[in-house]
């Protein structure tokens, strides 16, 4: 009786705890009103004696109130959740770039586990899964409402060692089985190359700790390749699931000289935050178009949004996926954390971006291109006694200039893109004509 006794009041003091105010960064204990919540209360610690006393098997006090945490947050919405010691340390390795997985972002789809986006060149993307595959079953276990955290555990592992997850697609029949082998997922957050003489581009993979300044050393470094200038940007956002939110405005201020980024809003003072672009450090106001797909979320959303609600940049691709809130990271005191939707983030314009995602101004669907071989026509060069032509150097530079590697030449959505950014030029060109 006495041991119950005691059960009680340890268990309704960390109920009280954890019912308390969540700031960011600190839990502070809420100020309610105690005679209201201790019906509540007392149904919780019962539950919890009675599974102490009479479950089949001993059951330890941490194990019980880790799993009382955990269905609590897996009742708020698909982004919150408790994490253990170990998971709680694997996620601060992502944010730096590496650790060891399959390489997907995943989230919760009407309790279905739901990849949001392949990260390139991992695993995952390797072995052909895409953005909206249904997570069906991890090797033997279904995921039907199973808790995200509890999902990322299960593909974790060693380097090395295989693992089968069951796949869902529109366009299957039946469900498919994937083996992939894990590795250390080492993701490289920025890319970058010259399309043509002028035309810069740059992939921005994932927001990890240094995305911003790694974006300021890939566009240095186009500068460099072409003449100290650029005539044009792509900035591929496409299946980049997020990360971190002072990166994203970060990389959204590098092409903004003034005016809002984003802002959040939420129930506590902390939560309601605006962050602005400075003059410092803004690249010159070259012509854009960022790339998305249903694979962009979260702070890429960000990005694109704020860049659309200045006009700074054309969006072009198809919708994004949708994620508008903001997730906070609070430590415990056993070295576990907490992930908590603290508040929403909001476009310059005061769009909300949760369930309804970025619209892009030009929609592309991603499409496969295939070259057509033209009939030979007869030209003029080919009669009898024709004047031959006079050199043309222009002509030269130009077909040099327009050598595209055959990655390049086969994504659709980035050819439109170079297309419109070279229409522009063109356009310009004959307005000062």
């Amino acid at each position: 009786m006495h041991k119950n006794k005691s059960l009680i009041f340890l268990v309704t003091l960390i109920v009280f705890l954890l019912l308390g105010a969540v700031s960011l960064g600190r839990i502070e204990v809420a100020k309610v009103d105690a005679a209201s919540n201790y019906q509540e209360l007392q149904l919780f610690t019962d539950v919890l004696t009675i599974v102490q006393r009479s479950y089949v098997e001993e059951v330890s006090i941490k194990d019980l109130v880790y799993g009382a945490i955990e269905g609590m947050l897996a009742s708020l919405d698909p982004h919150s959740g408790f994490m253990s010691p170990e998971i709680y340390k694997e996620m601060k390795v992502d944010t730096r770039g590496e650790f060891g997985g399959l390489g997907i972002e995943i989230s919760q789809r009407d309790g279905v586990l739901t990849i949001v986006s392949p990260i390139e060149d991992t695993p995952a993307s390797r072995a052909g899964l895409k953005s909206g595959d249904h997570i069906l079953k991890i090797e033997d276990e279904y995921t039907k409402d199973m808790e995200i955290m509890e999902a990322v555990q299960l593909m974790r592992g060693a380097p090395g060692t295989k693992i089968t997850i069951t796949i869902m697609r529109p366009d299957f029949e039946k469900p498919q089985a994937f083996t992939l082998e894990r590795e250390v997922i080492k993701v490289q957050s920025v890319k970058s190359k010259t399309l043509e003489s002028g035309f810069g581009y740059v992939r921005l993979a994932q927001f990890q700790e240094r995305s911003g300044d790694d974006l300021a050393k890939a566009l240095e470094q186009l500068r460099q390749e072409n003449g100290g200038s650029l005539q044009g940007l792509v900035l591929d956002l496409r299946n980049n699931p997020g990360g971190l939110l002072d990166q994203a405005v970060e990389v959204a201020d590098t092409f903004l000289a003034q005016g809002l980024i984003v802002y959040t809003q939420g129930r506590e003072a902390d939560a309601q935050m605006e962050f602005s672009a400075v003059q410092r450090g803004t690249e010159p106001d070259y012509p854009m178009v960022v790339l998305i797909n249903g694979g962009s979320a979260s702070a890429s959303e960000i990005v694109a949004g704020a860049l659309q609600d200045h006009g700074r940049a054309v969006i072009m691709g198809v919708q994004s996926f949708g994620k508008g809130s903001v997730q906070t990271i609070i430590p415990l005191s056993d070295d576990s954390g907490l992930r908590l939707t603290t508040a929403k983030y909001y476009t310059p314009n005061g769009t909300s971006i949760q369930a309804r995602g970025i619209v892009p101004d030009i929609e592309v669907q991603q499409s496969e291109i295939k070259e057509v071989q033209e009939f030979d026509h007869f030209r003029e060069k080919d009669l009898k006694n024709h004047f031959n032509t006079e050199s043309n150097a222009d002509q030269s530079a130009h077909a040099e200039a327009t050598s595209l590697d055959e990655e390049t030449r086969k994504d659709f959505q980035l050819m439109r893109a170079l297309d419109l950014l070279k229409g522009w030029r063109i356009f310009q060109g004959l307005k000062a004509a």
